[in-house]
């Protein structure tokens, strides 16, 4: 490190000790980085959406899924906003998860307290960790702090608070529902902050989603995380945000993959093709020094308001859904892809998944148990390295490898059957689907049918 970024670094870290309390500058002081928890390296996530889950939409119901759900080899479940939502200004007649009124109750539509602690204690039972999406941008406007802090809000030219602006526009997001919070005020952030140690501390929890994390300054999250972790070093943190500063700063350990999600959408359109995953790979990827990307074919976003997997990927939905699995990265299933989900869940009205056949279950307990035992597919720095095995732009073919543990994947992404010829020798793996044992040879022809996929593994 040279002299001047050095000097650099001290006085970013002196200005950030003013701002806050003696006692997170000596945090901030004594953080090293963001080491992964033992337990998440080689995990994987599962978005639950209780009240589109079952009939009921409580916690008691979607407890009953947690042993079907462990079966499936889930290990960490991500539960959307489970807080209270505000009935001013709501969307809908359900209104918004992210409308928060109440950051330290729960949605009494849900449930209660009780049965949340429940739901939270079978997951421990099962060997699952819960995580809660957080809401820090921005709250409902029937929080108490609209009337007892309303200077923890941001507010416009005649004083009034305001919902989320953008900033590149000067206008609204139209998340008219919401209003937006004011990071400039410090006593609002040190009470975001008690209400996420609340729920580490007394509740359990091991960690959090934080939505539209980028929204929120930078040196928030500096704070943040090195007190979270101080309460419970095993945590694992989530931002909803592509930003490199999340990583290099090593606040995060992992967020948003979307532009590699655009990517999968353009292969599976006939938009984009292997080139364009390979310099992914090569030229964005790189950009993130520390932590990972978690990968998706569908999550509450996507599927509500940009459709089903089925919609934008067609016929492809099971290749993306292998190399979401396969390439360095966590991956997310969102709840009811295992039924499978074909349509778009309303997001401000009760709408049940409709679970009863399961019929992509077998798909995903196959990657995730391949996941656990597989140190190639372990996330983060804790996996293997990607090593292209083909220039043919309509076909992804790598291998990862470590500590003896390998992989090698084909991908067929054109919509007719190719050819190409075996780039390594694979003696002593087996095909994941089958559970044969490979006896191809280097340079014979391996046949991919349309929109197929092989995935090889030793162990």
């Amino acid at each position: 490190m040279n002299v001047l970024r050095l000097l650099i670094l001290i006085s970013f870290f002196f200005i950030t000790g003013c701002k806050t309390d003696s006692g997170s500058s000596n945090l901030l002081k004594e953080y090293k980085g963001l080491a992964w928890p033992e337990w998440a390296l080689s995990a994987n996530i599962y978005e639950v959406n209780i009240r589109q889950y079952t009939p009921e939409g409580s916690f008691v119901a979607f407890t009953r899924h947690i042993p079907r759900l462990s079966d499936m080899g889930v290990d960490i479940l991500w539960l959307m906003p489970i807080f209270p939502i505000s009935e001013n200004r709501k969307k809908g007649s359900l209104g918004s998860y992210y409308a928060v009124s109440d950051y330290t109750a729960v949605n009494p539509e849900f449930g209660t307290l009780e049965d949340f602690r429940a739901l939270v204690n079978m997951a421990k039972a099962y060997d699952m960790k819960v995580i809660l999406d957080w809401v820090p941008n921005h709250t409902g406007w029937d929080h108490k702090w609209i009337s007892e802090k309303p200077e923890y809000y941001t507010k416009d030219s005649e004083g009034n608070i305001t919902d989320p602006i953008n900033p590149e526009t000067g206008e609204s997001w139209g998340w008219t529902d919401v209003a937006d919070l004011n990071y400039d005020n410090m006593d609002m952030r040190q009470e975001m902050l008690n209400a996420m140690l609340y729920w580490v501390k007394d509740e359990g929890i091991m960690g959090f989603r934080q939505d539209v994390a980028g929204e929120v300054p930078i040196d928030f999250w500096e704070k943040v995380t090195p007190t979270l972790l101080e309460a419970n070093p095993d945590l694992f943190l989530l931002a909803e945000a592509q930003y490199e500063e999340h990583f290099n700063s090593k606040v995060f350990h992992a967020g948003y993959g979307w532009d590699f999600h655009h990517i999968l959408n353009k292969v599976a359109q006939g938009e984009a093709n292997a080139t364009d995953i390979y310099a992914w790979i090569t030229e964005v990827k790189p950009k993130f020094s520390n932590g990972t990307l978690m990968h998706f074919t569908s999550n509450h976003d996507e599927n509500s308001w940009q459709g089903t997997e089925f919609e934008r990927m067609g016929s492809f939905v099971s290749a993306m859904a292998v190399i979401t699995y396969t390439l360095d990265g966590i991956p997310l299933v969102y709840g009811g892809q295992e039924e499978p989900l074909r349509r778009r869940l309303e997001f401000f009205e009760k709408d049940d998944i409709g679970f009863s056949k399961y019929s992509y279950g077998g798909f995903y307990k196959r990657f995730n148990l391949l996941k656990d035992r597989n140190k190639a597919l372990w996330n983060g720095p804790h996996g293997g390295p990607i090593v292209t095995l083909s220039d043919d732009p309509e076909v992804l073919a790598f291998s990862r490898e470590r500590d003896g543990d390998k992989i090698v994947v084909f991908v067929n992404l054109a919509a007719k059957a190719k050819q190409i010829k075996i780039p390594i020798d694979p003696a002593g793996m087996t095909d994941l689907f089958t559970g044969g044992e490979i006896n191809s040879a280097l340079d014979e022809t391996l046949v991919l049918h349309r929109h197929s996929f092989v995935v090889w593994t030793n162990k």
